[in-house]
């Protein structure tokens, strides 16, 4: 059984969470409950959950004022947050799961399901750390990325992306000096999240990094030659944005 602590403020919500919980995830063992920061904190020293379902906004601070106290404790965190943008993006580039408000049934027990994939794998707070320092920052312009492989997490520069590739609900990353890793996400995901004035999407299949394009070759309706040697096939309805944007490169 997983061991799973709720560390939210709003006692509804709470009392909401833990019903939920305990009739869709038979693979949790809700430990209990924390209404603030500070009771958070005691209960993960005492509890050593195996998950947390941590709530963004509370009386006492913030959920990432928590995990700042508790950096030396290994667990999976899933977020309950309603519509913080800027803490959102901050949470989606560090690849952690989250839960927007009001909370969703599916989106539960998909959320949950993910962690006891992984609970035959040590949980790392390399990520979380690398998402407090997104947070700390005033702004929504990231350097890095983190990539879940499945037995870790890659934190990756967004400089060194090359290209992604779809592969059905995959995408294979293609970095700078030949590495290539595997992540259990759709290309859309990363379409939405990697900034949009450097990657385009260029066919259902690819998105490129256009600071890595050195080449445009115009046969067969044109390809991107890319800085490892790839050619990017372009697609017909795609060609007249990618043509704009080399323009501006």
């Amino acid at each position: 059984m997983i061991k799973a602590l709720i560390i939210e403020d709003e006692q509804k919500s709470r009392e909401m969470l833990a019903m939920l919980v305990q009739q869709n995830c038979p693979s949790l063992q809700l430990m209990g409950s924390a209404k603030n920061v500070h009771e958070g904190v005691e209960m993960i020293n005492s509890l050593k959950p195996d998950l947390i379902f941590l709530d963004i906004q509370m009386p006492d601070g913030t959920g990432f004022d928590l995990l700042e106290q508790v950096q030396d404790k290994k667990f999976e965190i899933i977020f309950t947050t309603a519509t913080d943008k800027h803490a959102l993006k901050a949470i989606k580039y560090s690849a952690c799961d989250y839960l927007l408000k009001p909370l969703d049934i599916d989106e539960l027990k998909l959320a949950v399901n993910k962690v006891s994939d992984k609970s035959n794998v040590a949980p790392t707070m390399e990520n979380l750390q690398f998402l407090i320092q997104h947070l700390k920052k005033a702004d929504d312009t990231y350097q890095k990325i983190t990539l879940p492989t499945g037995n870790a997490y890659e934190i990756v520069n967004i400089k060194d992306i090359i290209r992604c590739e779809a592969d059905a609900s995959y995408t294979h990353f293609y970095l700078a000096g030949g590495k290539k890793l595997m992540v259990s996400a759709s290309l859309k995901h990363y379409e939405d999240l990697l900034p949009e004035n450097e990657f385009i999407r260029v066919h259902h299949q690819h998105l490129i990094n256009m600071n890595h394009v050195t080449r445009y070759l115009k046969q067969d309706g044109g390809y991107a030659v890319m800085s490892d040697g790839t050619q990017i096939e372009i697609s017909r309805r795609k060609k007249d944005a990618f043509m704009e944007r080399l323009n501006k490169v």
